[in-house]
């Protein structure tokens, strides 16, 4: 974090020496390269073009999450949530809606640049992270690799041996991966949810895998012995942890400010990108205060370009700058391929014997692994529902093979996606399948109190796994390049079609890595 404080404007051009309103475009700064958003592929780019010593900016639209509030603390936790929680709202939107079918866990709070951002379209809602660091403040730290088979079903002009040999080890290495201790696991009370889950599959005949994580599982056990300070057993997840988790500020962004090549600028959004007679690039930005009000609009320059703002941000820039004829030569499959990478949340009703703990980490580290079931393809996250009372709840975030695609498209001033209720549907009967079989085996229900409406078992209208838009190899080439134009890049979970099975940070990293080894090696002046 100490790099991220100390990160100071480094060999920029600024064209002119006026100064801007913020009705009014700002001089031209000008860089060699511009990174577009701070999460996992922007994350990536940042510090590999630094390494390569080239100059580099990066633009997050988030604020840098390194000043403690009035509790002494960096972010909140899920019970207690404020205005640092949600970005610009009035209330929190978690995922789940009621308990007991009270409205009790949602709060009022004050409109803010939080950490957390539900963006809602017709029929979909996605969380993505605002800040430094993207989706690695906001998720829930599972680092899962996908089966390898299945990566080369989505990506089948991509060297699966090289992948998994190479770029999927760099990944880790860098995210800070590490896995519990199952000695710990097996005896702590901070896991009984996953183990009376785990049960439940069992006596259904469905196996379960340990996942990786980048929570450091050395501090989890501190935490529980008393000697640290509680994160992930202190109810602290979708809104930020404050310690332990190695999310990119502490690990790829860090050490991309350390090159000293490298210089971020927060609170601006890049609203527009296009291409100049001499072929760079001018992006506009427009740099917003803690009220969401713009007090700048600013102008860039730069040779590369490099999209890293997400499954959304990328494909709105992209989409926006093609339907404005900005891009025209943009290739027509931009904006499509969408997918939510299959989630659908729900709960099963335990027995009273089968208790889930009141005490329950934040840090998922099991799922039900039923992927294989080539007719009914699914691998669900052993969730946590950490009130501190006991409940009987068993969580779980489902991950299904759903093959169902969307479109954005840039529609009077904003963007737009097609996703349909009957698309969400296909993730439903997917996970119903398969819950109905642990429910059958187990003589349990589903809970009816958990989305708002005791018709709604399932919660299909909303992802944290937002994929695709720019597909990898539709899109743009093998490697991330856009079609139609040179030195234009993406690097982030718009390249991936969809659904890739599991949590999708990892490959997203990986991905990011192939994309920049090949760009340095090639596209770059020395």
């Amino acid at each position: 974090m100490a790099a991220l404080q100390t990160a100071a404007t480094l060999g920029f051009t600024r064209i002119g020496l006026q100064s801007a309103r913020a009705d009014e475009p700002a001089a031209v700064e000008s860089a060699p390269a511009i990174v577009i958003g701070s999460g996992y592929g922007a994350a990536v780019a940042a510090l590999r073009l630094g390494q390569a010593g080239i100059r580099t900016l990066v633009l997050e639209m988030g604020r840098l999450w390194n000043t403690a509030g009035a509790d002494g603390k960096i972010f909140c936790n899920t019970a207690s949530p404020d205005q640092r929680s949600m970005w610009f709202k009035t209330r929190t939107e978690a995922p789940l809606a009621t308990f007991l079918w009270l409205d009790v866990v949602n709060k009022d709070i004050s409109p803010y640049p939080g950490v957390l951002d539900r963006v809602h379209f017709d029929n979909m809602s996605v969380f993505v992270g605002r800040g430094v660091g993207g989706g690695s403040l906001v998720n829930g730290s599972m680092a899962v690799t996908p089966l390898q088979s299945y990566f080369a079903e989505q990506f089948p002009t991509v060297d699966v041996t090289e992948m998994y040999g190479t770029y999927y080890p760099r990944a880790r290495a860098m995210l800070g991966v590490n896995t519990v201790d199952p000695a710990w696991f097996e005896s702590t009370e901070w896991y009984r949810f996953s183990r009376t889950s785990r049960k439940a599959a069992a006596n259904t005949g469905l196996k379960t895998t340990f996942v990786p994580s980048v929570y450091d599982f050395g501090y989890m056990q501190r935490e529980a012995a008393g000697t640290a300070t509680k994160s992930a057993l202190g109810q602290e997840v979708i809104y930020g942890n404050n310690y332990g988790k190695k999310s990119l500020d502490k690990t790829y962004l860090a050490s991309a400010l350390g090159t000293g090549n490298v210089t971020l600028h927060t609170m601006e959004k890049v609203t527009a990108i296009s291409r100049a007679g001499d072929g760079t690039w001018l992006l506009t930005a427009q740099r917003i205060d803690d009220t969401g009000a713009v007090v700048e609009t600013k102008q860039y320059g730069c040779t590369y370009l490099f999209l890293g703002a997400g499954s959304l941000g990328t494909s709105e820039l992209l989409v926006r700058a093609r339907q404005t004829g900005a891009l025209p030569a943009l290739d027509a499959s931009v904006g499509t391929g969408w997918g939510t990478n299959g989630n659908v949340m729900l709960g099963r009703a335990n027995h009273l014997w089968d208790t889930v703990g009141a005490n329950q980490s934040t840090m998922p580290v099991m799922g039900i692994d039923d992927w294989a079931n080539a007719d009914n393809p699914v691998f669900a996250e052993i969730a946590p529902l950490p009130t501190g009372l006991e409940h009987w709840v068993s969580l779980y975030l489902a991950i299904t093979k759903n093959p169902e695609r969307a479109a954005f498209s840039w529609t009077n001033g904003a963007l737009k996606l097609n996703w349909s209720a009957a698309q969400s549907a296909v993730s439903v009967s997917m996970a119903k399948k398969l819950f109905d079989r642990i429910n059958s085996a187990n003589a349990t229900i589903y809970r009816y109190d958990l989305f708002g409406s005791s018709s709604k078992i399932f919660a299909d209208d909303f992802t944290y796994h937002p994929l695709g838009g720019c597909v990898l190899g539709r899109s743009t080439d093998n490697y991330g390049r856009v079609k139609g134009y040179s030195r234009l890049y993406v690097t982030d979970g718009s390249l991936v079609p969809g659904n890739i099975g599991v949590n999708p940070f990892v490959t997203i990293t990986a991905l990011a890595e192939r994309t920049m080894a090949r760009v340095l090696a090639e596209d770059t002046a020395p």
